[in-house]
């Protein structure tokens, strides 16, 4: 049996790339097997993106760009444009968290897996829109972005219900420690939650300074999912510092989960159902 809400039938599916799991759920009111037509039209679309994207950057390809970047068998200068162009965004990032979010490793290679995946998202739901499709939720390990509503888009309201993300305890992977209202309707208009830390792959995030993060983990709603993906790498790195100017400069909702289990939170996440 298909999941529903509200009446609307909402349909998934599901498949694997840059080493995570990658989901789209169409809500649909069209015929049963239109609909299923209509979804796996989508995600071939949203499967192509993934799959050209970590052929470019993944690390763990030895015939990738990035990874002849990184042996050096390549410079940045004779790149691929699209190379050149997120590098650049991960630059212009750097500055603006002030080095909190950075493309450089420890050791001085380029890698641009912190927004590799959000770009994917980002160009996804471009094709998801070129498709006609108005009501979906992208799921990418985790990081979420939707679009329109879950629920019948003939209502009658003007205010539909939004699509509800929730958020993992990092210290009880089978429990939640909130859930945020994503799409048009909701307040503030947050479409993007990205979610970053330490509790699930370990200590991967370069932080600023000696030291580990004062965070855990932390999550961040935003406009956009590059913009929620990239400040959640930088509240990590970057601390309670980090935190205060992101919410003060990009007007995002931050939900922080301290090493001791303390949090943080903005309005909209102590606002959240």
């Amino acid at each position: 049996m298909q999941p529903t809400f509200n009446g609307e039938q909402l349909r998934a599916r599901a498949f694997r790339s840059m080493g995570t799991v990658v989901s789209l759920t169409v809500a649909s009111g069209t015929a049963a097997q239109t609909a299923v037509d209509e979804l796996q039209s989508a995600v071939d679309v949203v499967g192509e993106i993934f799959t050209q994207l970590d052929l470019t950057f993944s690390l763990y390809r030895e015939g990738s760009e990035a990874s002849r970047l990184v042996r050096g068998e390549l410079t940045l200068a004779y790149a691929s444009e699209l190379m050149q162009e997120l590098y650049a965004a991960a630059s212009e990032w750097r500055v603006d968290t002030e080095g909190a979010f950075t493309a450089e490793r420890p050791d001085g290679a380029l890698d641009l897996s912190g927004i590799v995946k959000a770009h994917a998202m980002r160009e996804a739901a471009l094709s998801l829109g070129a498709l006609g499709l108005q009501n979906w939720c992208l799921n990418a390990g985790g990081d979420v972005l939707v679009s329109g509503s879950p629920g019948p888009a003939d209502t009658g309201f003007e205010d539909p219900d939004p699509w509800q993300a929730g958020i993992v305890d990092p210290f009880d992977r089978q429990k939640l420690i909130s859930t945020y209202r994503l799409g048009a309707s909701a307040e503030g208009g947050m479409t993007a939650l990205a979610t970053s830390g330490s509790a699930e792959r370990g200590e991967h995030i370069w932080t600023v300074g000696s030291g580990r993060s004062d965070f855990l983990q932390v999550s961040v709603a935003a406009q956009d999912i590059v913009t929620a993906d990239v400040l959640a790498t930088a509240i990590v790195a970057g601390g309670t510092q980090t935190l205060d100017r992101s919410v003060e400069k990009w007007g995002v909702e931050v939900l922080a989960v301290g090493r001791t289990g303390t949090l943080l939170a903005t309005p909209g996440f102590r606002n959240a159902h």
